[in-house]
């Protein structure tokens, strides 16, 4: 199961599903306040993870391997934290489990830009900061303006806060926390934790990339992919993070 970004869909998955949706079946799905279920407001990560908990169990055959990047990383994260039974591997990325310095400043320059985020200028601007190539610009745009309002802002709110369940500790699904070497600070300091916080946990670094370096390093992304879910070696270019701190 792959799951998408906030201010997109499984639009962002098109090239991994092109790579390996022959060896692999794949269920990509848009979670609430986003494209096809955009109709479906976002209510919590609760609400979500349970949503998404209910697809695994309908339409997976009771399993499925997740794989989150953003969002979708935060959503696998508590997947395999409190749905072991449903979830036996999960790669996540981007996810930050560390105190923002200022959350409250966050939360209102979340208010703040949240009308803007859908006009082109802004669109443009978050492109480049994420290493969307310019052939996907317009797919880009068209999966964030399919987000319904208010999302960004009740997600970011939310997320801001966010910890690694303590179910975690007791889970036996087998997680892999990545971030790209050109990722925030904080997402790279997390590597760690969320490693540490499932037995079953290890983490990597991906060098040259950055948040989205699923659209930077497809073909890379991928291959780690194919080798977390079959449970063999990772592609040796990742390296491991650095230690907590």
């Amino acid at each position: 199961m792959l799951l998408h970004g906030v201010g997109t869909s499984g639009w962002m998955w098109r090239r991994l599903v092109d790579a390996v949706g022959v060896e692999l079946h794949l269920l990509v799905v848009d979670l609430p306040g986003h494209g096809d279920s955009a109709g479906r407001p976002w209510v919590s990560l609760d609400d979500t993870v349970a949503a998404v908990a209910e697809v695994i169990g309908r339409s997976a055959g009771g399993r499925a391997h997740v794989v989150g990047l953003s969002l979708g990383g935060y959503v696998a994260t508590d997947l395999a934290a409190r749905h072991p039974g449903l979830v036996p591997s999960a790669l996540v990325s981007g996810v930050n489990v560390l105190p923002f310095p200022r959350p409250g400043l966050m939360r209102v320059a979340g208010r703040l830009m949240s009308p803007f985020l859908t006009t082109t200028p802004l669109l443009r601007a978050n492109a480049r900061a994420l290493g969307v190539p310019a052939e996907d610009f317009d797919g880009y745009a068209a999966a964030a303006r399919s987000m319904a309002p208010g999302t960004f802002t009740r997600v970011g709110a939310e997320l801001v806060d966010y910890r690694v369940p303590e179910a975690a500790a007791v889970s036996d699904c087998r997680v892999l926390a990545v971030a790209g070497d050109r990722e925030q600070e904080l997402v790279r300091r997390s590597l760690p934790v969320v490693s540490a916080a499932f037995p079953r946990g290890e983490a990597r670094v991906v060098p040259g990339v950055g948040h989205a370096w699923n659209g930077e390093q497809p073909a890379l992304f991928a291959d780690v992919v194919r080798a977390h879910v079959a449970g063999t070696e990772l592609p040796r270019v990742l390296r491991e993070p650095q230690p907590a701190t």
